[in-house]
């Protein structure tokens, strides 16, 4: 597990670059990305909004990469749980704290499915623009 990395990933990377081409700034490596709870992977401070890029495997997510080892499945199990329960209590704080959060699959950022996760991420964030813009008038 040394060797799993924790940030600048494949799909972290895919998302970030989905998102600019979308015409969005945001943060990565600010105050914000290290203070909020769950270290978000991107923070887009204007919009309020925060994206995490969750790994299938390690976050649960349930399609065809959410596997469970074959040996010591017990421990496997109990990390597994231990990192649902923290990514649920860390999206309850950003929410109650004001943030909007927005989770992106690594399944989502396959070659294939890229154009649907640049169309969801383009209405869900222009969308938020505009609310934010009307609330501002």
């Amino acid at each position: 597990m040394s060797r799993i990395k924790g940030r600048d990933t494949g799909p972290e990377l895919i998302v970030r670059s989905v998102i600019h081409r979308l015409g969005y700034r945001f943060t990565v490596n600010g105050p914000w990305n290290k203070q909020l709870p769950g270290r978000p992977d991107i923070v887009l401070p204007r919009l309020e909004m925060i994206v995490f890029v969750h790994g299938c495997f390690w976050h649960r997510h349930g399609c065809k990469d959410t596997s469970t080892p074959k040996t010591r499945t017990e421990w496997w199990q109990n990390k597994f749980d231990a990192n649902v329960a923290r990514d649920k209590r860390n999206v309850r704080a950003l929410r109650r704290d004001g943030w909007s959060v927005i989770t992106v699959w690594e399944c989502q950022t396959t070659h294939r499915k890229l154009p649907v996760l640049a169309r969801r991420l383009d209405r869900i964030l222009s969308q938020r623009d505009r609310e934010l813009d009307s609330r501002h008038q």
